[in-house]
């Protein structure tokens, strides 16, 4: 966690937001953090980032017009054990739009562990107010929502207990932070 800290600390001091790349079975998606309005969810996201933990999970909930969800279960829907859960940073002002990410959660509001998912479309009834305490967005897809429109395409159905799973998985090969760049500096 120390290696996250001191990251993020350096590039808050270029202003640089972080960014990571998802790597998925079905393309690359890059999403530009916010630590300025959600600062423990992406420290808690990096951790996880920083810990391979995404490596080999699945996109498990896939609903078209809404959101992808994914960061917790494996291929064979086993879900992976995480860390303890982190506070519920969700603010009126960082909307559920098109393209951001947001923790996903059970109806606890502070019940956010290693879970995210990508908004398809405004989803103004996640903000937190609107509802209830929302759900927080620390970041924005970057580049690759071509990707993520894709993922939403595919076929879902019933497995393991749950529903609009993807019917062939969709792997995240790999999550890893964008480095600096070092040259222009």
């Amino acid at each position: 966690m120390l290696g996250v800290a001191s990251s993020l600390a350096a590039r808050e001091r270029s202003n640089e937001l972080p960014q990571v790349i998802i790597e998925t079975s079905e393309g690359v998606i890059e999403v530009t953090l916010r630590p300025d309005i959600a600062p423990e969810t992406v420290e808690n996201f990096l951790t996880y980032v920083e810990n391979g933990f995404y490596e080999g999970t699945i996109f498990h909930r896939v609903i078209p017009g809404f959101m992808i969800q994914g960061g917790g279960f494996d291929d064979a829907l086993n879900q992976k054990q995480t860390r303890d859960p982190v506070r519920n940073e969700a603010k009126p002002t960082a909307k559920n739009l098109r393209g951001t990410i947001a923790m996903a959660r059970t109806s606890a509001p502070d019940s956010a562990t290693s879970q995210f998912f990508i908004n398809l479309a405004d989803n103004g009834f996640l903000d937190a107010g609107v509802r209830g305490p929302g759900y927080a967005v620390f970041g924005k897809v970057s580049g690759g929502m071509g990707v993520v429109d894709a993922i939403a395409g595919k076929k879902t159905g019933q497995s393991g207990g749950m529903a609009d799973v993807p019917q062939e998985p969709i792997v995240i090969r790999s999550v890893s932070l964008r480095k600096a760049d070092t040259d222009t500096q």
